[in-house]
């Protein structure tokens, strides 16, 4: 008998020092959009590679659990209200899509657990609740960047407007529209659809006389690439613009979004040395280059693994240090910059303009401050 308590007791105290910190990442794996969610595996799982080489969190490895929500705001729910009730999560990276962060919203507030989103922008999520976080803009100030850039960049004057039926899209439709009308833009129409239309050849017809300068699209890119191209074959000579939801290599491979300009909060050919860094580990672990939804996703993982550090194992305390970091002098300083919250959460970062050029992404040549 005291040989089983005393081998009971080397395997708890083993368990107890070598215990695993589990981080879960939830972003759609599966599904129309899991080009995005590749990018932001990738960045988690390179993140809890280089914490682990440098002695996991207080000597506990960290150990990345991918959750895939499929960009479903039910399957979001479900998966938070497992998450809420593990007790061995103390923060939850993700989610991706606004509609699913808002489904799983109430659930991780409900439960106190604090969470990190690398990429949802709609405008109300920081709004709803104290213990959610993200390090990427707002729909509202990137929809008027973008109305901006349109603006003073390409000195458009009539836009057409295709928006996928989504929080995402209808909130960086709304602050596009407003900035727009501002500054004197004449917007000549704005079209809904859904993720299971197909043909937009209709609608754009009826778009070709008025010969519109650009055509923007704040939606996703399995329904903006389609729309590009049927322009393209119906003769428009107008340019694209769009979102951060068009930065997919779906976009890459159609010679007919040559040109296509998007937001984004990280370009790598304008980024600094230790985002240099992140690039040079990410490009020899997955044989490419990362886009910003990797980007952003590492630095969720590390910022989460610090709060962890500080704070110890304890949801109430991991929110309230993230919450502390409320300044630039407080920041966390990752890849894509300096991260730090106002009270409802939000990070303010800069945006800015990538362009596909013979292929590839790159940094706009003007890019406005």
């Amino acid at each position: 008998m005291k040989k089983i308590l005393l081998t009971l007791s080397i395997l708890f105290i083993a368990g107890f020092l070598f215990a695993d910190v589990k981080i879960p990442v939830v972003s759609p794996y599966t599904g129309p959009l899991a080009t995005f969610g590749e990018g932001v595996k990738n960045g988690a799982l390179l993140a809890a590679e280089v914490i682990n080489k440098n002695g996991g969190i207080k000597g506990e490895k960290v150990v990345i659990d991918l959750e895939d929500d499929m960009c479903e705001p039910k399957e979001a729910a479900n998966i938070a209200t497992k998450l809420a009730g593990d007790k061995d999560v103390y923060i939850v990276i993700g989610h991706l899509c606004s509609s699913a962060t808002l489904a799983a919203e109430p659930i991780y507030k409900s439960a106190h657990l604090p969470a990190i989103s690398p990429a949802s922008t709609n405008v109300n999520i920081g709004k709803l609740s104290k213990y959610y976080f993200r390090n990427v803009y707002k729909d509202d100030f990137q929809g008027k960047f973008l109305a901006r850039y349109a603006d003073e960049a390409l000195h458009a004057k009539k836009i057409v407007i295709f928006y996928e039926n989504n929080d995402y899209s209808i909130g960086l439709k709304d602050a596009f529209v407003k900035e727009a009308k501002k500054r004197g833009l004449k917007i000549l129409g704005t079209e809904a659809y859904t993720q299971d239309d197909t043909d937009f050849k209709p609608i754009l017809t009826k778009y070709r006389a008025l010969r519109p300068d650009v055509i923007f699209i704040p939606g996703y890119a399995p329904q903006g690439t389609l729309i590009i191209s049927q322009a393209r074959e119906l003769g428009f000579k107008c340019k694209f613009m769009g979102a951060d939801g068009l930065d997919d290599k779906i976009m890459l491979q159609n010679p007919d979004a040559e040109g296509l300009m998007i937001t984004t909060p990280f370009i790598p050919d304008k980024a600094g040395p230790e985002a240099k860094k992140f690039i040079e580990m990410y490009k020899k672990k997955f044989k490419s280059e990362p886009n910003w939804f990797a980007a952003n996703t590492y630095d969720a993982v590390m910022l989460a693994a610090e709060a962890i550090k500080h704070a110890g194992k304890n949801r109430e305390k991991i929110r309230d240090y993230l919450a502390s970091l409320n300044s630039p002098q407080k920041a966390f300083h990752g890849v894509t910059g300096a991260t730090y919250f106002d009270k409802y959460g939000d990070c303010q970062k800069p945006a800015f303009i990538k362009v596909i050029k013979n292929g590839k992404w790159v940094g706009a040549e003007i890019q406005l401050k």
